[in-house]
């Protein structure tokens, strides 16, 4: 087991998973600096008794004051998540950011970076489930910021970095205000159910990611790696929908439409 007595960083913590990862930690009594662009409402890192430094990762000149002091883990959270963003604008943060980012813990020398990335490295589902050495097939502009920013950290790993990569599938839970898995995180109005509602989904909550990538930051077998982090059941879109629109008391959707339509529709 890999200890850690110092720092540990957590970048896009002011965002939906950064928060979690960062209320886990505070919890087990690791000392945390946070770090997400500039705010004026703290409170919520003030709470938690965590450091909160502002930077930006397309600002090199604000990460070097990150790493101050004995920062010993970094876990990458910082990213855009937004799958009608143009390639052009993600490029900036989720592949330069990710590149300033692991270049300044292969400096100091860190003792494990995490990158949070995503799923959506390996593209659309085609009724096989992805496996950790599935291809890398993103269809989406967001997909292949997050494949290069990925390939951004396996090149760094082969200059020295101790790093593990991490792939969470959708996830859902508390404080989610964008992404699929808004759905199933507060009341929504659910339109129609994407084509026939039987293709499987792979969900996991935000806390229980947080969980997994602590824990795989303190093995030395992780090191170099990648893990897809999913939950362990797989309900079908159509099953899903209707659970969530019932947990929230929300009118279950009834029509069939096909998905590129209904994302268009909630553009």
């Amino acid at each position: 087991m890999i200890q850690y007595k110092g720092i540990t960083l957590v970048t896009g913590a002011a965002g939906f998973m950064g928060s979690h990862l960062v209320e886990y930690l505070a919890k087990q009594g690791v000392k945390v600096r946070a770090t997400s662009r500039p705010r004026k409402d703290t409170s919520f890192f003030d709470n938690l008794g965590v450091e909160f430094v502002p930077s930006d990762l397309t600002k090199p000149e604000t990460l070097l004051k990150l790493f101050e002091g004995d920062v010993d883990r970094v876990f990458h959270l910082g990213a855009i998540c937004n799958f009608s963003t143009p390639y052009e604008v993600l490029y900036h943060t989720n592949v330069e950011g990710v590149d300033r980012i692991t270049t300044l813990a292969l400096a100091h020398k860190v003792k494990c970076y995490v990158h949070v990335g995503s799923t959506s490295v390996y593209g659309y589902y085609k009724g096989v489930p992805f496996t950790e050495d599935s291809p890398r097939e993103p269809q989406d502009s967001y997909g292949r910021s997050k494949r290069d920013g990925e390939n951004i950290v396996w090149g760094k790993i082969k200059q020295g970095l101790p790093a593990i990569i991490t792939r969470p599938c959708t996830v859902y839970g508390p404080r989610c205000n964008d992404g699929a898995g808004k759905v199933f995180s507060r009341p929504t109005r659910i339109g129609a159910i994407p084509g026939n509602g039987r293709q499987l989904l792979s969900n996991v909550r935000a806390e229980d990611v947080a969980a997994a990538v602590v824990h795989l930051s303190q093995l030395k077998e992780a090191i170099g790696q990648a893990y897809n982090i999913s939950d362990d059941t797989h309900p079908t879109v159509e099953e899903a929908l209707c659970l969530a629109a019932k947990v929230f008391e929300t009118t279950p959707p009834r029509v069939h439409m096909p998905l590129p339509i209904i994302k268009l529709a909630a553009r």
